[in-house]
C-alpha cells in the first residue's frame, strides 16, 4: 500500500455567491501547503443552508478554482449528502445527555439579554456578541416534551457545563502561527449544533467532515479561530482525532475593510471579465496577503 500523505488540507467554500480574492488566497494557501509536502488537497462544498446555496454558484466555484490552476483530489464532498452522518453524531451526543432543545426566538433572546443588562455581572459577551443566557437549559422534561409534541420551532444546543464536566485534563489545540491554546468553548455559551430546518451547524459539520476526510491541517481565516475552541471540545466528545490548525490573516481592501461577500468584494468572475489573467489575480491575492495585519487574539 502507498504511504499515507504527510499532510492533508482542504478548502471548504459555501456556494452562496461567487469567490472573491479572499477566497482565492485561502484556497491557494491550503493547496500550496499540500503541494509543498507532497500531500493531498481536498475540496468540500459546505451547502447545508438550502435557503442560500445555489447549484450555479457551486459550478462557478469549481470553474474559478480550476482557472487559478488549483487541483484537488476527487470526489468533491458535499455536506448536503452527509446529513445522516451529522444526525448520528447528534444522537450520540444526545445519548450522553449533553444536548437540549432551545425554543427561544432571536427576539426573545435579545429581550432577555436586555433585561440582564440591568445586572452586568449576569451578561457575558463572546466572539459573536452577547452569549445565550441559557433560558431553555433548565426547562423541565415535561415542558420540553410538550413543546416538541406541539412541533414548536427549535434549535439543538450543546450544554457546555454538562459536556465539560467529565473532561479532567485541559483540551489543547495548536495553531502553527500562534502556538498552543487551551480550549475555552465557554466563550460562546451553549452553541447551536442543529436547527429544526437545518439538520446540523457549521461547528458540528466541519468537525465531523475534517475527521472523516482525514484532514491533518485545517487552514482558514483567522476570524474563525475562536470557533476552534468549540471544535476541539466536539472532537473530545465524539472521540475524533485532533488536527493542527493554521488561521491565516484576513485580506482587506485599500481602506482596511475585510474582503467579504456582504461587502461586495470584487469577485474572481468580475476580475476575469476585466481581462486579468489567473497569474495576475494570484499575484493580487499574494500582495494583499503580504500586507495583511494579523488580528490580535
Amino acid at each position: 500500500m502507498p504511504p499515507e500523505p504527510s499532510i492533508v488540507t482542504r478548502f471548504a467554500p459555501s456556494p452562496t455567491g461567487h469567490l472573491h480574492l479572499g477566497h482565492a488566497y485561502s484556497a491557494l494557501f491550503a493547496w500550496r501547503l499540500a503541494q509543498a509536502e507532497g500531500g493531498r488537497f481536498l475540496l468540500r462544498i459546505e451547502d447545508i443552508d438550502g435557503t442560500r446555496c445555489r447549484p450555479e454558484f457551486e459550478t462557478a466555484i469549481l470553474d474559478d478554482l480550476g482557472w487559478l490552476g488549483i487541483t484537488w483530489q476527487q470526489p468533491v464532498l458535499r455536506q448536503s449528502d452527509r446529513l445522516a452522518h451529522y444526525r448520528a453524531a447528534l444522537d450520540r451526543l444526545d445519548a450522553a445527555g449533553v444536548l437540549y432543545p432551545c425554543f427561544c426566538t432571536r427576539k426573545e433572546i435579545q429581550a432577555e439579554i436586555r433585561a440582564a443588562s440591568q445586572a452586568p455581572h449576569l451578561t457575558q459577551h463572546g466572539p459573536d456578541g452577547p452569549v445565550y443566557p441559557g433560558t431553555c437549559r433548565n426547562l423541565d422534561g415535561e415542558q420540553r416534551r410538550r413543546r416538541l409534541a406541539a412541533n414548536h420551532p427549535h434549535a439543538i444546543r450543546l450544554d457546555l457545563e454538562r459536556a465539560l464536566a467529565p473532561i479532567a485534563a485541559p483540551l489543547i489545540w495548536h495553531d502553527t502561527i500562534r502556538g498552543d491554546y487551551v480550549a475555552s468553548p465557554e466563550i460562546f455559551g451553549d452553541p447551536i449544533l442543529a436547527r429544526k430546518d437545518i439538520g446540523t451547524s457549521y461547528h458540528l459539520a466541519v468537525t465531523i467532515d475534517d475527521a472523516e476526510q482525514g484532514v491533518t491541517l485545517v487552514t482558514r481565516a483567522e476570524d474563525l479561530l475562536p470557533a476552534t475552541h468549540i471544535h476541539r471540545l466536539l472532537q473530545a466528545l465524539l472521540d475524533l482525532p485532533t488536527p493542527i490548525w493554521t488561521h491565516h490573516p484576513l485580506l482587506t481592501d485599500a481602506g482596511g475593510a475585510r474582503l467579504a461577500k456582504r461587502t461586495n468584494a470584487p469577485t474572481l468572475r468580475a476580475l476575469r471579465e476585466q481581462g486579468l489573467s489567473s497569474a495576475e489575480v494570484v499575484a493580487m491575492a499574494d500582495q494583499l496577503a503580504a500586507h495583511a495585519e494579523p488580528i490580535r487574539m
